[in-house]
């Protein structure tokens, strides 16, 4: 790396979870880092459901188990769903791995305000050096390398920092995103708009699954419902590209319960509730929910994190989990390279390729999932028929993957990729529209391929954090790394099959 004036090794923009997890996790090495938040927290931020994978394992990584306990936030052990064929909802249980039961097979759905502030709370208390109401402009570059920022503090002076590396954890909001180089490349089907509020009063879903998320399709979209407390309730509508000049046009609270009524589930578990007008949580809020991925994910000296890099439908709940996941993945990437084990390229292009592997999982099980929406005559069915052999249409959904220049099966060969995915996606399906013999009855998703495709990384990350150990030791390509013993650093495999199962 070039130069020796650095005042820090890491500057991270961005202190949601994506941010304050790779800080943390570079600070508890040992290294020198300065995150820069535009706001004050705590702050309001949409994206309250999370996964297992983030609560019991990053969250336990960064060592904040505690603190989430005495958060009191809604237990989640699933999700429920009015979606398919099948008139009644029916639900999914979390199942992570034989060597875990009870509480790690559960997540919660969190208020953002309170637990980013947990999450930025802790990176403060392991040695970051945060600063708050510090908006970055720009990215220093000198001689093709990122070698700091340019920001406004507190007070509104103009500063710049010299780092080794750069992190942009600043959301899908980025204003620095484009030096990296390339551009985002927008998917043509997951392309809606969110209208949102929050509702007191409303239904819960029947023992033990009343915490659970519910996400019920109708000719629109779909709603989520998300229990944050026994008495709120996060409620959003993401509508399809015909039915925008709903949410575009005119009084959004009219907008948003005339699309409740056009959903009776919803309605129904809202018919006694009253929405809430004051506060962080009185607004009628709007967001895009354009999924997009961009051709690179880093340049020399700098790396996009989290939904800077790529942001998929919310459907599952990833947004979290992939912001952390990924903020795991660069940290190994930065920690190798500052350690000077293993060259920056290489270090980084094990990220890319298993962040984007991990995003196409998702995106693999979203295409299968909407193409069992409810009703043959909506959106969802009349435009991207992925099971079926039609070429235009396919190569729409998968170009979602990985941006032009990922060389992802699905762009090059879209008819191979559909005689390999097809019937990953009629497994779904048939688990999905068997029988229901009563509402809420469980699905055993992860008897699927796809369901557990996507489990398969979360899993990893929970037995790392409960045994303080990576037992990884096949890369997921050829020529890859794999992580170390510890999981807080990149190695080759022959180092890792002579170093064995024992931490370092």
């Amino acid at each position: 790396m070039t130069g020796t004036n650095h005042e820090v090794d890491v500057v991270v923009v961005g202190g949601g979870p994506c941010g304050s997890t790779i800080s943390t996790l570079l600070a508890m090495q040992g290294h020198r880092v300065l995150l820069l938040e535009k706001e004050r927290f705590p702050r309001y931020q949409i994206g309250e459901s999370l996964l297992p994978s983030t609560v019991h394992g990053i969250c336990r990584l960064l060592g904040v188990t505690e603190e989430l306990e005495k958060a009191n936030f809604m237990i989640k052990r699933g999700g429920s769903f009015r979606w398919g064929k099948n008139p009644e909802p029916w639900t999914f249980s979390f199942a992570i791995s034989s060597r875990f039961a009870g509480d790690a097979s559960t997540a919660y759905q969190v208020e953002r305000m309170r637990f980013d502030k947990v999450l930025l709370d802790n990176a403060r208390e392991k040695g970051v050096d945060v600063r708050e109401e510090s908006s970055v402009l720009d990215v220093v570059f000198e001689d093709g390398r990122a070698v700091g920022v340019v920001y406004t503090d507190v007070a509104g002076a103009r500063r710049e920092v010299r780092a080794r590396y750069v992190v942009d954890a600043s959301g899908n909001k980025s204003r620095i995103h484009t030096r990296v180089g390339g551009a985002r490349r927008y998917s043509e089907f997951f392309r809606n708009l969110a209208l949102f509020g929050y509702f007191e009063g409303g239904k819960r879903l029947p023992a033990p699954n009343q915490g659970n998320i519910l996400a019920a399709a109708f000719d629109a979209g779909w709603f989520w419902y998300i229990p944050l407390t026994p008495e709120l309730t996060s409620v959003g509508a993401v509508v399809l590209p015909e039915h925008l000049e709903r949410v575009q046009a005119g009084d959004r609270e009219q907008a948003l319960l005339d699309l409740i009524q056009d959903c009776p589930l919803i309605a129904d578990y809202l018919s006694d509730a009253r929405r809430v007008t004051s506060g962080p949580y009185g607004e009628i809020r709007v967001r895009k929910d354009y999924s997009y991925i961009k051709e690179g994910f880093w340049a020399p000296g700098m790396v996009l994190v989290g939904d800077a890099a790529c942001f998929i439908d919310p459907v599952f709940s990833s947004g979290v989990h992939l912001a952390t996941y990924s903020a795991l993945l660069a940290a190994r990437s930065i920690n190798t390279s500052l350690r000077g084990d293993i060259d920056e390229t290489t270090c980084f292009e094990e990220f890319e390729a298993r962040y984007r592997k991990e995003y196409a999982r998702f995106h693999d099980f979203l295409v299968a999932f909407y193409d069992m929406h409810q009703d043959e005559n909506s959106y969802f069915w009349k435009a991207k028929k992925v099971t079926q052999n039609v070429l235009p249409e396919l190569e729409s959904f998968v170009e979602l993957v990985g941006g032009g220049a990922s060389h992802e099966d699905a762009l090059v060969d879209p008819e191979s990729y559909l005689d390999r995915r097809g019937a990953a996606f009629r497994e779904l399906t048939e688990v999905v529209e068997g029988p229901i013999q009563e509402a809420g009855e469980d699905r055993d998703l992860l008897q699927t391929s796809l369901a557990r495709a996507v489990s398969r990384e979360g899993t990893r990350i929970q037995i790392q954090a409960a045994l303080g150990q990576n037992d990884e030791q096949t890369p997921v390509r050829p020529g890859g790394l794999v992580p170390s013993a510890d999981g807080m650093h990149w190695t080759s495999p022959e180092r890792r099959l002579s170093e064995g199962s024992t931490p370092k």
